[in-house]
């Protein structure tokens, strides 16, 4: 039986090149974009009283959000699906530290690492719909992280204008060289060290509906120009 050779994307070399390319592209793809920020005051407010922030936007969102919010020492969670690594590696070049778990997999380890890394003095970033979905769906475990760090979740959206949506399971936004984008903060969210059960699910629940109205926002503007 011969021996099956890996695939292109799991070449050392690859490992090592793309994400190098990658991360310059997206510098250079941001460069060239007209930017806004809108409510930049929260995150500002926040980390003047000395407050570690827990980042959380959708999935669908992701592609531009290493420049929301540049020069602090951020952690990232990522899964450890196949793309991970690739993701991963993209993230470092960008000046992210990664912690890798989701639901599914590696999840209570990568926990227990982003509160460590908030107890440290760094903040998170935090897709609460991601890797797979459901879109636009909040998990607890973000409500919980917060409820568990005493940080506040800070929820922001990006948009552009013109802009292509992938007919991804995210609907995944990728923005127009030199076109127009939007990166639109939202109010600061803290959970009490004491909620219970139905607390988090109603905080999952005003989450969700912060981010999707930050996303119609950004959106608008990025539109409207």
């Amino acid at each position: 039986m011969s021996a099956r050779w890996p695939s292109p994307r799991d070449w050392k070399i690859s490992l090592t090149v793309f994400p190098w390319i990658a991360s310059w592209l997206l510098r250079g793809g941001m460069a060239t974009l007209r930017r806004h920020d809108i409510g930049r005051h929260y995150p500002e407010s926040c980390l003047a009283k000395g407050e570690r922030v827990i980042v959380a936007f959708w999935h669908g969102r992701l592609l531009m959000m290493p420049f929301v919010y540049p020069g602090h020492p951020v952690t990232i969670l990522i899964s450890q699906h196949r793309d991970g690594e690739h993701i991963t590696r993209i993230a470092e070049w960008l000046g992210f530290t990664a912690v890798r778990g989701s639901a599914t997999r590696g999840g209570a380890r990568a926990f227990m690492q982003l509160l460590h890394n908030l107890r440290d003095g760094r903040n998170v970033v935090i897709t609460p719909d991601g890797p797979k979905g459901p879109r636009q769906r909040v998990k607890s475990g973000v409500i919980e992280l917060a409820r568990l760090s005493g940080m506040p979740i800070l929820p922001v959206a990006f948009g552009a204008w013109p802009r292509t949506i992938l007919k991804s399971w995210d609907c995944f936004l990728v923005p127009h060289p030199f076109g127009r984008a939007v990166f639109v903060w939202g109010e600061p969210i803290y959970v009490p060290a004491d909620a219970d059960t139905a607390a988090v699910e109603k905080l999952q629940s005003v989450l969700a509906e912060r981010l999707d109205a930050l996303v119609a926002d950004a959106d608008a503007r990025a539109a409207k120009g």
